[in-house]
């Protein structure tokens, strides 16, 4: 539940004020013309709404009517943040918060809705370097084995973790898999990525045996239905257990009943395979631009990251093994 931030700036019992025009023409722009994601554009909903609320206690809904974003201030905006900040929320969320004012501010000032745009003064929060979590190899074979049934949800989980592993593909572009984006033939997958970008990846020998045993007779045609809800579910490599395209929260659900299966207590998502996946491939001497290529960032510096935790891993291991590594007593 997103809840608004700041005892100054929430109403009573609002949780439901509507975003005014300019916002949906707005997150209408980002999903038609900039063609984000939709879970992107959800984001932003709930950023921009927890704003909204907020300047609705601050000045009033009256002045929000009447002026809409041009009420907002640069104070505004200052205020909001510390708010934040006071509520304990991660230096992550406030960043991607004040992102969100930032481009639907900057929308406004452009198209004309405003004079102003409130936030050009105000300084992006600075969020700590983090190093991306990764299992190491052994957990992750754990955790695959424990899908080895032979019924058809046994075959597509299994075929989902080794996809999501072997390839290093986000959860969206997993569970977005249509049939004709598998190529067993040559071993690729072609992914749609953020920004609708698309790449061909190539498929392990593990996730190939698996997505080829879900896809016969026996995995997914026993779970596909006659009548689809939805023209784009008959095309769907991945379906859940009433023949439609499995969803996020559906292919999360998999991971986590897996991890718990295997014993992994540590908090566990999708987005670990990927990291492990990026990781492991470093630290068998893959080079970052091949690892950049395969999971599709958009700058070789996202991907280096992963050469810190490859990094961390070595000297883990040469501590651990090298018998002249420790110091002497």
């Amino acid at each position: 539940m997103d809840t608004s931030p700041g005892a100054e700036g929430s109403p009573p019992g609002d949780t439901g004020l509507p975003l005014p025009p300019a916002a949906e023409e707005f997150l209408t722009y980002l999903l038609v013309e900039r063609g984000r994601a939709a879970s992107t554009i959800a984001a932003y909903r709930r950023d921009l709404a927890a704003w909204w609320r907020w300047l609705a206690g601050r000045h009033g809904t009256e002045a929000l009517a009447a002026q809409g974003p041009g009420v907002a201030t640069t104070g505004d905006v200052v205020a909001f943040v510390g708010a934040l900040r006071d509520e304990g929320l991660a230096p992550a969320t406030v960043a991607r918060r004040l992102v969100a004012l930032r481009s639907w501010h900057a929308f406004c000032a452009d198209e004309g809705i405003t004079e102003v745009d409130p936030t050009t003064e105000v300084e992006q929060p600075r969020v700590p370097a983090g190093l991306p979590k990764a299992l190491d190899e052994t957990t992750v074979v754990a955790l695959i084995e424990q899908a080895s049934g032979d019924d058809p949800l046994a075959r597509r989980n299994r075929a989902l973790l080794e996809v999501l592993y072997g390839t290093g593909a986000r959860i969206s572009e997993a569970v977005g898999l249509s049939l004709g984006d598998v190529d067993l033939t040559t071993g690729t997958l072609r992914l749609l990525g953020k920004g609708s970008r698309e790449r061909v990846v190539p498929l392990g020998g593990a996730a190939a045996a698996a997505i080829e045993r879900w896809l016969s007779p026996e995995g997914r045609d026993q779970l596909v239905s006659r009548a689809w809800s939805r023209r784009d579910d008959a095309g769907a490599v991945f379906v859940n257990r009433r023949g439609g395209r499995l969803t996020r929260q559906g292919a999360w659900g998999v991971v986590r009943a897996h991890a718990d299966a295997a014993g992994i207590t540590a908090g566990l998502s999708p987005h670990v395979l990927r990291h492990s996946c990026a990781t492991h491939m470093l630290d068998h001497g893959a080079d970052i631009r091949s690892v950049q290529e395969l999971l599709g960032h958009a700058s070789v510096g996202t991907t280096q990251v992963y050469t810190k935790v490859s990094a961390a891993h070595l000297r883990a291991a040469y501590l651990q093994s090298h018998p002249r590594a420790r110091r002497p007593a």
